[in-house]
């Protein structure tokens, strides 16, 4: 698994683990040949930085996009209901279900695009993607980040994947209906790392603004002088090969559609119909969040393979961080909700304690040798 803490103003790493992981003093040191071929030959690859190397499928914590590019673009609005009735019929040949359809469960009914973001409706995404058509969506998933090197100072940066017409052509593939509805969900082609999920869920938090992801807070000279922040990004781009992207920089979010889908991840946790309302309930700071649970193909046994989600921002009036945990074969994103809970408890000084220590100094002579 993998999680990042990320400021969601400044896009400072805050926090950043993957697991499994490793003991790099043994490389400072002159690492075992048995030591080494443990780590090489583990098929859990804990060598991999899965935060920045290794993109997955997002599933619906991706939905957030879908929904400010609906109602960006004008093919769904704040009032409109969008009624699941649990299976999306309009194409022959491909008829997905809500995740919601089962033995007990037509579908949600008539949601607006909170609602839909609060119970993770899949039908009411299917339908705004249809009407928009996939150019649309990933130009906003690239506005926010995804799919694109978010420039970290740090090597082997995966880039991922955004799920377009383009790609579909890179592979050889023909694009279809099909691939909107999929891709309107977190599925199909899109690809992303934990880090590029962080910045786009900092860039919900922040009121739509891109971020400078960084873990460089400053440099200083052996004289006192700091190095400025353009010669950092230019020694890091050079090494690294790295360019800046088109960000679509004509874009300007209405801040109207964007305060609704932030209501729509409050409800998330704290709506009782939210799908991570049992993890927040009784949690003292209000916080946006959203679950993902991503399908990832089938496992050696052939049994489903479910990438667990959750992505988060709080306080949710004033935003100061943004967590992303994402656990292979997870589950549902209701699980990795937990750890987020715990990491925000943690932040916000929850879990402090009273301390009372002993200021009294206590004479010794200490014996040198």
């Amino acid at each position: 698994g993998s999680c990042v803490v990320m400021n969601v103003k400044t896009g400072e790493v805050l926090a950043m683990a993957s697991y499994p992981d490793y003991n790099p003093q043994s490389f400072a040191n002159g690492i075992t040949t048995s030591e080494w071929n443990s780590y090489r030959d583990n098929e859990l690859h804990p060598l991999i930085n899965r935060c920045i190397e290794s993109p997955y499928e997002p599933g619906s914590i991706f939905k957030m996009v879908t929904a400010i590019a609906g109602l960006e673009s004008g093919n769904v609005t704040l009032t409109e209901r969008i009624n699941d009735t649990g299976v999306y019929t309009k194409y022959k040949n491909f008829q997905p279900k809500c995740w919601y359809y089962t033995d007990y469960h037509v579908g949600h009914g008539p949601l607006n695009v909170i609602g839909a973001i609060q119970k993770s409706c899949n039908y009411f995404f299917y339908e705004t993607a249809d009407r928009m058509g996939i150019d649309i969506l990933a130009k906003y998933a690239k506005y926010f980040g995804l799919g694109v090197k978010t420039g970290i100072e740090l090597p082997n940066e995966a880039t991922g994947t955004v799920a377009s017409k383009e790609y579909a052509k890179s592979i050889n593939v023909t694009w279809n209906p099909g691939d909107t509805i999929n891709a309107a969900i977190g599925q199909g082609y899109n690809r992303f790392t934990s880090l590029q999920m962080a910045k786009y869920i900092s860039m919900i938090a922040n009121g739509g603004n891109s971020i400078d992801v960084s873990i460089i807070k400053s440099i200083q000279k052996p004289d006192g002088t700091t190095v400025s922040k353009e010669e950092i990004d230019n020694f890091v781009n050079e090494k690294l090969g790295f360019k800046n992207e088109d960000s679509n920089d004509d874009i300007t979010l209405n801040s109207q559609y964007l305060n609704a889908v932030k209501e729509g991840m409050n409800s998330v946790t704290s709506g009782e119909a939210g799908t991570a309302y049992v993890r927040f309930k009784d949690f003292d700071i209000e916080v946006g969040g959203k679950t993902g649970s991503a399908e990832a193909g089938k496992d050696k046994n052939g049994k489903d393979i479910v990438n667990a989600w959750f992505a988060a921002f709080a306080p949710y009036d004033e935003p100061e961080i943004a967590v992303v945990v994402m656990v292979e074969n997870g589950g549902h994103g209701n699980y990795t909700a937990e750890a987020v809970r715990n990491i925000m408890a943690e932040y916000f000084g929850m879990n402090t304690q009273n301390v009372t220590e002993d200021m009294r100094a206590i004479s010794y002579t200490e014996s040198m040798r």
